[in-house]
C-alpha cells in the first residue's frame, strides 16, 4: 500500500492491518511526528517515503526521503502499488486522491474533505470509505431492498452535556475533550461543532448517491450507521469504535478472521441516542440545503479551515466558529465548474473568514 498519513490514528491502524495480514509497505506519507515515523520505516522497510517538511528530511533514517505536496503526488504516480490509503487531515487530501485515481489506483479513504470539496470530479468506484460510519453504511448496504433513509452516528463532542449559556466560554482545551476516545486536533474540534457530521453526510451523498441522509447522536458510540428500508424497518451497524476494520475491507476485499471483539449487548445494557439540536451545533442549521447543493461544499470547507486556524490561535471563540462558516456560507454561493475552480473558491473563502470580525 501506499499510505498518506502513517503517523495518525489511521495510518497506525492501517499499519497494524498490514502487520497482521502480512500486507507490504510501498510509501509512507508522514507529517511531523520523525520519531514515530522512523520505528515505522524500521517495521515496514517502504521503498520511498515523504515528509511535510525540507528541514525534517534529515532526520529520517531512510535513503529515499522527499518532502512537501508535490512529492506526494510524485511518490503515488512513481508507485507500481494498486491501493492508496489516503488518511490526510483537511483539504491537502484532495490532490493526492485525483492523483491516484488518475493513476488507476483503489482509494481507501478516509480524508472526507476529498469528496466534500470535490465529490462531482471524484470516481467513487474506485473509492472503498474507511469512516466508520461510511463503512457501516457500505456494509448494511449490499442487498436489493430498497432503501428510504441512510442515517450515520454522532458522539456529540466535547460540549454534548454542556449547558448551552456556557458554549460561549469554551475554550480550545475545553473543545478538545472529547467524551469517548483521543483524536488529532482538527477532527475533535470538528466533532465539537458537527461540522464533521455535516461533512460526512455529504461524503455519504457523493458515495452512495441522491436520497435521504441524516445523523442523531449515539451517547457510546458502538453504532456506527443505520439504514430504514423502504418496508419500514431498519438494520444498525454494531461494532467497537476500531479502524482497522473498514481498514481491513478496504485492502482485502473480504474478511474472514476476527478483526475487533464482538460487542456484548447484555454487558452494556442501555444505549442513548439524541436529535441534533441547532440550538447547540449552529452549523447544523443549513444541513437540508448542503446536501440540496453538494457543490458548495467547498464554501464550507474552506470556511471551516480558516475558521479552526482562528479559533486555535486564540483570536475567535468557539461560538464564533459557526458564525463565520454560516456567514461564508451566505456569502459565496457558486459552484465550481472544474477542479481548478475549486482551488480558487478555497482561496477566496479562506481570505475572506480571515477578515470576518
Amino acid at each position: 500500500m501506499i499510505l498518506l498519513g502513517s503517523t495518525g490514528s489511521i495510518g497506525v491502524n492501517a499499519l497494524r492491518v498490514a502487520e497482521q495480514f502480512g500486507l507490504s509497505v510501498d510509501t509512507l506519507v508522514a507529517g511531523r511526528n520523525i520519531d514515530l515515523l522512523n520505528i515505522q520505516i524500521k517495521k515496514h522497510s517502504p521503498k520511498r517515503v515523504v515528509v511535510t517538511r525540507d528541514e525534517d528530511r534529515a532526520r529520517v533514517n531512510h535513503h529515499d526521503v522527499r518532502a512537501g505536496d508535490a512529492a506526494i503526488l510524485q511518490a503515488i504516480e512513481e508507485s507500481s502499488s494498486g491501493h492508496v490509503v489516503n488518511a490526510l487531515v483537511g483539504f491537502a487530501g484532495f490532490r493526492p486522491t485525483l492523483k491516484a485515481l488518475e493513476c488507476g489506483k483503489k482509494v481507501a479513504l478516509a480524508n472526507k474533505e476529498s469528496l466534500v470539496v470535490g465529490g462531482m470530479f471524484v470516481d467513487t468506484s474506485s473509492i472503498v470509505p474507511i469512516d466508520s460510519e461510511h463503512f457501516g453504511l457500505w456494509y448494511l448496504n449490499r442487498s436489493d431492498r430498497p432503501v428510504s433513509r441512510m442515517v450515520v452516528t454522532a458522539s456529540g463532542g466535547a460540549f454534548r452535556d454542556w449547558p448551552l449559556e456556557k458554549l460561549g466560554n469554551a475554550t480550545l482545551e475545553d473543545a478538545l475533550k472529547h467524551p469517548n476516545w483521543s483524536m488529532g486536533q482538527k477532527i475533535t474540534i470538528d466533532s465539537a461543532s458537527m461540522m464533521n457530521k455535516l461533512f460526512e453526510l455529504l461524503e455519504a451523498r457523493w458515495l452512495f448517491g441522491e436520497g435521504e441522509y441524516d445523523a442523531l447522536i449515539e451517547t457510546r458510540s458502538l453504532i456506527h450507521a443505520l439504514i430504514d428500508y423502504a418496508d419500514g424497518s431498519t438494520t444498525a451497524h454494531f461494532a467497537h469504535a476500531d479502524m482497522r476494520l473498514p481498514i481491513a475491507y478496504a485492502l482485502m476485499g473480504r474478511v474472514k478472521t476476527p478483526i475487533v471483539e464482538r460487542i456484548d449487548l447484555a454487558r452494556i445494557g442501555s444505549l442513548e441516542f439524541r436529535e441534533i439540536d441547532p440550538a447547540r451545533y449552529p452549523i447544523w442549521e443549513i444541513k437540508k440545503d448542503l446536501l440540496a447543493n453538494p457543490a458548495r461544499g467547498v464554501i464550507v470547507n474552506a470556511a471551516n479551515e480558516a475558521a479552526i486556524e482562528r479559533f486555535v490561535a486564540g483570536e475567535i471563540g468557539f461560538s464564533a466558529l459557526s458564525r463565520l462558516i454560516l456567514n461564508a456560507y451566505e456569502a459565496f454561493d457558486s459552484a465550481p465548474s472544474s477542479v481548478e475552480e475549486i482551488f480558487e473558491i478555497d482561496l477566496c473563502v479562506r481570505a475572506y473568514v480571515r477578515e470576518l470580525a
